[in-house]
């Protein structure tokens, strides 16, 4: 068995962290830009294309993830640190699905135009503007988690690299170009 991820789960994950980092920095930052100006529009657009993109990108990494098997990691870590493994890769997986499913809808379901990458995006016929409320609400309720998750696994792989010394973080790192 190969000692590294697949090239393609590589891949989607730093580009689904540099997405993840995009649609966060796009809403902490909206603050900056003039409301109901074009830097305004732009961070709005942003966030949706980025959102959208890693809903996206996670459910592709869920198929390959059924396509590829993980790599083991060396030296064997023990059952428990295992199980906290997949249950954080669970916790991840579902946020960053669920997250971006709440805002999608939420937009839907308002009845107002919105947009992907500057397209418009089609609205409900029969908007809900309450659900949408709802559904956005629990969005930006939920949001601040994603710090906590991301964070919590980066600690994780940066321990298993500097401290239990294994092949936790490696297996995830894009390969070096032979010269």
């Amino acid at each position: 068995m190969q000692n590294k991820f697949a090239p393609s789960q590589v891949f989607l994950h730093w580009l689904t962290f540099l997405l993840v980092v995009t649609a966060y920095c796009t809403m902490e930052f909206r603050g900056l830009a003039t409301r109901g100006s074009w830097q305004g529009f732009a961070m709005i657009i942003g966030h949706f294309s980025a959102g959208s993109c890693v809903l996206v990108l996670m459910l592709s990494r869920v198929l390959l993830r059924f396509r590829h098997r993980s790599p083991a990691i060396v030296p064997k870590p023990p059952h428990w640190q295992t199980g906290l493994a997949h249950l954080m890769h669970l916790a991840l997986y579902l946020f960053f699905i669920v997250l971006p499913i709440l805002g999608i809808v939420s937009r839907f379901y308002l009845g107002r135009t919105w947009w992907l990458f500057g397209i418009p995006m089609p609205v409900s016929s029969d908007p809900d503007p309450d659900f949408s409320d709802t559904l956005s609400g629990w969005h930006e309720t939920l949001a601040p988690y994603g710090y906590w998750l991301v964070g919590l696994h980066v600690a994780a792989a940066l321990v298993h690299h500097y401290l239990i010394k294994d092949n936790t973080l490696l297996r995830m790192m894009p390969a070096r170009r032979s010269r």
